[in-house]
């Protein structure tokens, strides 16, 4: 199968299509390059041919012969989201929206569209499904809901979208992100020796491993039609979910010597819940082989194998936000997050 992969010098860009390839799938890419100098360690035997471009700026040519889409090229996480409110539904929504309407004209049977549990924001009773109300937060998360309904239309017997939920991710990946709380909280305990939490670390959040959410992408890309179309899946595990207070402490007991101290109740009031029954029951092939404690170690073993230093952990490369207030800082990208060319 002939797949086009958006966002593959990304975080899980740079991780999926090895697997996509490994199983005899034709991958091609697409990446604007934000995130371009973000390059951790060398971690992939081969990788996609991948053209620099926006995904605002994909035209049908791009889309010839293509049979499956994997989208996940858009402005990741909340804080980025609310850098540029504005950009962010032009990019995440209106971009994605219109690349799922190109890919449809170009005659592609499959698109796999990189959603987030973020979508369910504040929940308080039990573990949130895929038929649970949505409440979401931020730009970000809102974006995702609405591109959710814009392309669950284009459904029908010709096009299939398939939506993939996913858990807040962790682990290793060649383009690494600190911004992400197992990341982050293993940085510090590895850098500082310390982790000291600004909240109780009472809210709940569903974790995945990176590895794990290209192995349900590859799962949905080979499923048969009919279990995938207009479907949305949370991709994780219900055992997955922790406090974010039981992160900490697991980073804790595997990073030696790391002191732990909390705070009080912090402003961030997402708390939620996920179940995952649906993916590990509806979906051939897809279990998540990671857990919290797999992955700090994983991540103990790359920190002490690259001898990792302070000032690579706190690199902008490697958090969103950070690179993109330096991209517009220095003016390599204007007002509308285009490349200035100047």
């Amino acid at each position: 199968m002939k797949i086009l992969v958006t966002g593959t010098e990304g975080y899980l860009g740079s991780l999926l299509p090895p697997l996509l390839i490994e199983r005899g799938h034709e991958v091609i890419g697409i990446d604007t390059g934000f995130y371009k100098v973000g390059w951790l360690y060398n971690g992939t035997e081969v990788t996609a041919k991948t053209f620099n471009k926006d995904i605002r700026n994909i035209i049908l040519k791009d889309l010839q012969g293509v049979e499956a889409v994997v989208h996940m090229a858009e402005l990741s996480n909340d804080p980025t989201g609310q850098l540029a409110p504005n950009i962010t539904y032009d990019i995440n929504h209106h971009g994605s929206v219109r690349l799922a309407k190109l890919a449809k004209e170009a005659g592609v049977r499959r698109f796999v569209y990189m959603s987030s549990c973020s979508v369910y924001g504040v929940a308080t009773e039990g573990d949130v499904t895929e038929e649970s109300p949505i409440n979401p937060q931020t730009a970000y998360a809102e974006c995702k809901t609405l591109v959710e309904r814009d392309v669950m239309l284009l459904g029908d017997d010709d096009f299939s979208p398939t939506f993939m939920r996913n858990a807040t991710a962790f682990g290793a990946s060649p383009r690494m992100r600190f911004d992400i709380v197992l990341n982050n909280l293993a940085g510090l305990a590895w850098t500082t020796k310390e982790i000291k939490m600004t909240s109780d670390g009472t809210p709940w959040r569903p974790l995945v491993h990176a590895l794990d959410i290209c192995k349900a992408i590859v799962c949905a890309i080979e499923a048969p039609r009919d279990i995938v179309h207009k479907q949305i899946f949370n991709v994780g595990d219900t055992a997955n979910n922790y406090r974010v207070k039981e992160i900490a402490e697991i980073i804790a007991d595997i990073f030696i010597g790391c002191k732990l101290s909390f705070g009080e109740n912090g402003a961030d009031n997402r708390s939620y819940r996920v179940s995952f029954e649906k993916i590990n029951t509806m979906l051939p092939g897809f279990k998540c082989d990671w857990n919290a404690q797999l992955g700090a170690q994983q991540l103990f073993n790359l920190f002490n194998q690259i001898d990792m230093a302070e000032d690579t952990f706190l690199f902008r490369g490697f958090t969103r936000l950070k690179q993109l207030e330096y991209l517009i800082r220095t003016e390599q990208l204007d007002k509308d997050f285009f490349w200035n060319h100047k």
